[in-house]
């Protein structure tokens, strides 16, 4: 039996992280007391970060790539500011920061100059301060990254990670250190890795490149008005 056609696609991934993620801010911003949403909530982030992990490595344009996930990231975390003042950075500007170092070191590893080092350099520096660092100067700021510095590093990890296996070795390695910092909820992340065991390596019939990109803002909009409906009620 052919393992990668009984398998699961990207599509078919892509969107079972998006219900997880709509059941997970629901469950967050309106129903508080339906834990349970939060838990099926955990699948989201590490399928879509070892999906952003296949975009690098698929993608026929890096830079547009990285371009797309950076101006998407600053206008949701311009929305933010403007209605919520909020500095809680967008899971878009963690997986910018990946996405960024994930550029700065293959940029070196492809060809090892000095100039190519310097940039590379840069990059880790720069995703090291707004990862880590920033967190840390800012936080009575509020200024937070959406999963952490670990968040950053999870589809860095899946990208240089060897075969199939390695990848889900390294995302479990990643999960199993967020879950012993921060505990609670953290721990059933694991329940995403039996579907990424099962991922196929093919997109799906369908090009869905943008589904997330409009998904993420407009379902946050939606729960937001919500939200504001039932407070004034």
């Amino acid at each position: 039996m052919d393992i990668k056609r009984i398998g699961l696609t990207n599509n078919q991934l892509k969107i079972l992280a998006m219900v997880s993620m709509l059941l997970d801010h629901v469950g967050l911003m309106l129903l508080p007391e339906w834990n349970f949403l939060r838990i099926l909530g955990r699948l989201a982030f590490p399928i879509f970060a070892y999906m952003i992990a296949e975009g690098c490595r698929h993608t026929k344009n890096r830079r547009k790539y990285l371009l797309t996930l950076l101006i998407m990231a600053l206008g949701i975390q311009a929305v933010y500011f403007v209605a919520m003042g909020s500095l809680y950075q967008n899971i878009l500007l963690t997986f910018t920061l990946s996405v960024l170092l994930i550029c700065g070191v293959d940029l070196f590893l492809q060809k090892k100059t000095v100039a190519r080092g310097l940039l590379a350099a840069s990059a880790v520096l720069l995703v090291v301060f707004v990862g880590a660092v920033a967190p840390v100067l800012f936080q009575s700021a509020g200024f937070v990254m959406d999963y952490g510095f670990f968040g950053v590093l999870l589809p860095v990890a899946v990208y240089y990670a060897p075969g199939k296996l390695g990848k889900l070795i390294a995302a479990a390695v990643i999960l199993l250190i967020r879950a012993l910092l921060y505990g609670e909820l953290k721990w059933f992340a694991f329940l995403a890795l039996p579907f990424l065991a099962l991922y196929n390596g093919k997109r799906g019939k369908y090009k869905l490149k943008y589904l997330f990109y409009i998904f993420y803002p407009a379902h946050l909009l939606v729960i937001y008005l919500i939200e504001q409906l039932l407070s004034r009620g």
